[in-house]
């Protein structure tokens, strides 16, 4: 398959196969859209991709994860349309990702709410549980959120079911150790994840991509493997509420290097950390932050387990920095690739490749730019 030709994601037809990746942007302080953050977009918009992600947009004020987050308010509608507006003369399709953060949260000063009381080293303090009454509520955030994305004129909603944050926490067994009907069997945890997506899919219709940000392995003992997320995964593709998953892995929450791979980058991120939370970091930043090995494509792998499970369209994620990689992760029947710290280094790196010049990516995956999640997210060796 041409990795540049048109490709289809539920209603939409994208000009290629390659999407921005969400990755976290700290340019809206005031919760809203800004211009810094349009122009940040616009790079990968012009640069060649066919959608990009405005990354972690909260359903609710208690969703936030990180300082400045946007959060998906009517107030927040107008700077959406003008965001929205900007990547489609670009081109390009834009994607939203709504989530709460439930324990992530944790790490920011907030209570975390999660499935369950446990405790958050990087906050030295426990979590609170989730009341059914709560989970109604949130759910029904998913659902009014999504409708205000649309109404921004958005062409795809990323749903954030990984990383630790709530949804994700519902299906880890380490984390959800309820009783009730949203604990215990694979199919309880995971009906929080089949009720907020069906939710959002009811409140926008078909006109609109609805994809889910899914973990295959959380990356901590006793936390979410294969097995029980494959076993998720058909349960949402049973559903029909979603158009694609992309699949990803670790927690912001308990083992974020899971998700990047190679050097932790400890002396910056503890320099990153207000403050407050910068004692809770350092106590807790071997533990948190281990490195591993970093190699190209490193999700594939699992990747391929879901690919063999399923049917509905998969989005491979995961240290992508050669244009052969994703010719061979299409040609295994990935239908789109989703790439974030390469076009952080080079936000061109599409057009590139489409004119010729197949160079691998600069990015060499320092992870130097993990620290600037609180100042501007950005490559530090880009020029």
């Amino acid at each position: 398959m041409d990795p540049f030709a048109r490709t289809r994601l539920g209603p939409l037809a994208l000009r290629n196969c390659f999407v921005k990746s969400a990755t976290f942007e700290a340019r809206s302080p005031k919760h809203v859209v800004t211009d810094e953050l349009i122009e940040f977009h616009r790079g990968f918009a012009a640069g060649g991709v066919a959608m990009t992600t405005l990354a972690y947009c909260a359903v609710s004020e208690d969703g936030q994860g990180a300082p400045g987050e946007i959060v998906v308010r009517p107030e927040a509608v107008p700077g959406l349309r003008r965001f929205t507006d900007a990547m489609h003369a670009e081109g390009a399709a834009a994607n939203i990702q709504l989530g709460h953060a439930g324990p992530v949260a944790a790490g920011t000063g907030r209570k975390g709410l999660a499935p369950s009381r446990v405790f958050a080293p990087q906050a030295l303090g426990f979590t609170r549980a989730v009341g059914s009454d709560e989970i109604a509520r949130i759910t029904g955030d998913f659902a009014r959120a999504a409708r205000l994305s649309v109404e921004a004129g958005f062409d795809c909603l990323e749903l954030h079911f990984g990383h630790g944050y709530l949804v994700s926490a519902f299906l880890s067994p380490r984390l959800n150790r309820r009783r009730d009907g949203y604990g215990g069997s694979v199919a309880n945890r995971a009906r929080l994840a089949r009720e907020v997506a069906l939710a959002v899919r009811e409140a926008v219709g078909r006109d609109t991509a609805v994809i889910a940000k899914l973990n295959m392995a959380d990356g901590v003992p006793g936390g979410l493997w294969l097995d029980e997320s494959v076993a998720v995964a058909r349960l949402l593709e049973a559903d029909g509420a979603l158009d694609a998953l992309e699949l990803t892995g670790g927690s912001s929450f308990q083992n974020p290097m899971y998700l990047f791979r190679g050097e932790a980058p400890l002396a910056e991120m503890a320099a990153a950390f207000p403050p407050p939370l910068r004692l809770g970091f350092k106590l807790t930043a071997k533990r948190f932050m281990p490195s591993y090995p970093f190699e190209e494509a490193f999700f594939l792998p699992f990747a391929r387990q879901f690919r063999a499970a399923l049917r509905m369209p998969l989005i491979l994620l995961g240290g992508i920095n050669r244009l052969e990689t994703v010719s061979r992760a299409l040609a295994e029947g990935f239908e789109l690739v989703a790439i974030g710290r390469a076009l952080l280094r080079e936000p061109g790196l599409v057009g590139r490749w489409q004119k010729g010049d197949l160079r691998e990516s600069l990015c060499v995956h320092c992870n130097k730019c993990i620290p600037t999640i609180y100042s501007g997210t950005r490559c530090v060796l880009a020029s």
